[in-house]
């Protein structure tokens, strides 16, 4: 988005509560990127850094939506810098994470394209361990509520080339909102249509509280210091939310 909310906390706040959040999660991991730099930063700046910070850190092979990788048998690709990060060594890097997936990665991944796998070994010094990895096909993408599915329908509010990258050269994976139907949003915008096939909607089960969980709601609810908030949020975030006394007011963010 061209601007950031006025209203936000301040990024120090949503880092530390996002990093509380995954604390004992051993797949999730938040990079601070964004929240260190000195402008705010658009969605597809993100998800650009994201992508060169995997292939360097991974080795893998990345291709665009529906642009298959140009496959070259016997071509060993390596990350050509070694990359600094500062994660505790329980906590997933892109290329632990690799080291897990193995063949299940057209489980998660949307497009694959039909190649002979090869490998080869990774030598970072800075990931530690060796690993070895198959050449996968792996796409960045962009997750976000139906609310900013909607909003990239709104005239003048998204730059025109940045949602031609967000759409046609990642995707997106759209979770639902409560009164938003993604399916709706989607077949009501010619913009939408145009990439309808790089957009995956999550299915949720409208029987479970957590199913249309958003940062709005879970605001909203400690503001009025509703019985649900232990359900929708863990509780090392709502330690934090009292200690530092966030949201106690009209504060958004």
């Amino acid at each position: 988005m061209e601007c950031a909310k006025a209203t936000l906390l301040s990024s120090h706040h949503r880092l530390t509560m996002c990093h509380l959040a995954v604390r004992t999660s051993k797949w999730i991991r938040v990079d601070p990127w964004a929240c260190l730099q000195q402008n705010s930063q658009s969605p597809r700046a993100v998800l650009e850094h994201h992508r060169t910070l995997l292939k360097q850190m991974s080795g893998c092979i990345f291709s665009d939506v529906g642009t298959p990788t140009d496959y070259q048998p016997g071509i060993i690709r390596q990350p050509s810098l070694p990359i600094q990060h500062s994660l505790p060594p329980s906590k997933p890097t892109p290329g632990k994470i690799m080291s897990k997936i193995g063949d299940d990665i057209g489980h998660i991944c949307c497009y694959r394209t039909r190649m002979q796998p090869f490998t080869f070994v990774d030598e970072n010094a800075n990931m530690g361990t060796v690993f070895r990895y198959e050449e996968l096909d792996i796409r960045v993408m962009l997750l976000c509520g139906s609310d900013t599915l909607l909003s990239f329908c709104i005239p003048g509010l998204w730059a025109a080339p940045d949602l031609k990258v967000i759409l046609g050269d990642f995707g997106v994976v759209c979770v639902p909102r409560e009164g938003r139907d993604p399916n709706c949003i989607i077949n009501a915008s010619p913009l939408l249509l145009k990439y309808k096939h790089n957009i995956i909607v999550v299915r949720m089960d409208s029987d479970l509280e957590t199913s249309f969980v958003s940062s709005t709601k879970s605001r909203r609810a400690v503001q009025c210091g509703d019985a649900s908030v232990p359900r929708l949020l863990p509780q090392p975030v709502i330690d934090y939310i009292l200690q530092q006394r966030l949201y106690m007011q009209s504060t958004s963010g």
